[in-house]
């Protein structure tokens, strides 16, 4: 009997939620790549979602067991190499909320955070169509000469910038950097400063982060990433 009802139960979580938004979550090391299906948009370490509709989060990791929490949305889920999970749950109030990894994962769990924006149903819409357009062309020459320097440089190896040559899948996707609030998944405040640093040695920032240093890079060409990768939005 209690079979039949465990088997029941389980049936009604695992089935989907009508008009429920679906947000695909892969934990990186050390960090969250975060699309949503049926877009072109992929970005890192921050996820929007409108309040009152219902949320359905998959879950998966390409490396060890990592876990997605956001005390003050949800419970705790385990991103398992191998195992798919989904989340589900429900937003109610517009606001950003912090998000960890629940899982030891490695030298810098303690620096794998994200942050959940959620939004009113109407700013989401606006929001999520913007991202499925191609960034605007870089504003003004040193954004430009730091597009240069970006596909001319191992940049392009590692990260995607839609609409320009650089696809790489190894780093997070690059397309809406500007807009991020935070660099390394909440290492640093997203500040031309900080960007410069990252740019230069990730690693004194965030010991462990697989970027390689780019210090053969000029004061000229860091000052012209900076430029261009804030003006991606």
């Amino acid at each position: 009997v209690l079979a039949v009802v465990t088997v029941q139960a389980t049936s009604e979580l695992r089935r989907p939620e009508a008009g429920a938004l679906q947000v695909h979550v892969v934990g990186k090391r050390w960090w969250w790549q975060v699309s949503y299906p049926g877009t072109p948009y992929v970005t890192a370490n921050e996820i929007h979602l409108p309040s009152g509709r219902p949320v359905e989060i998959d879950l998966d990791s390409d490396n060890v067991v990592h876990s997605f929490w956001v005390p003050a949305l949800a419970g705790k889920q385990d991103l398992i190499p191998g195992q798919h999970n989904v989340l589900r749950f429900t937003p109610k109030t517009p606001g950003t909320y912090i998000g960890e990894c629940a899982e030891f994962c490695g030298l810098e769990h303690a620096r794998m955070g994200f942050v959940v924006v959620v939004q009113t149903a109407t700013d989401f819409d606006r929001w999520l169509t913007r991202r499925r357009l191609t960034p605007s062309p870089p504003d003004g020459e040193s954004a430009a000469e730091g597009e240069a320097v970006f596909v001319r440089e191992a940049c392009a190896g590692c990260h995607t910038v839609r609409g320009t040559p650089a696809q790489g899948t190894v780093g997070p996707d690059l397309t809406d950097f500007g807009s991020r609030s935070t660099i390394g998944a909440r290492t640093v405040e997203n500040t031309p400063a900080n960007l410069a640093k990252w740019i230069v040695d990730a690693g004194s920032m965030k010991p462990g982060a697989l970027m390689p240093p780019m210090m053969q890079l000029s004061s000229r060409d860091v000052d012209n990433l900076v430029a261009y990768l804030e003006g991606l939005k």
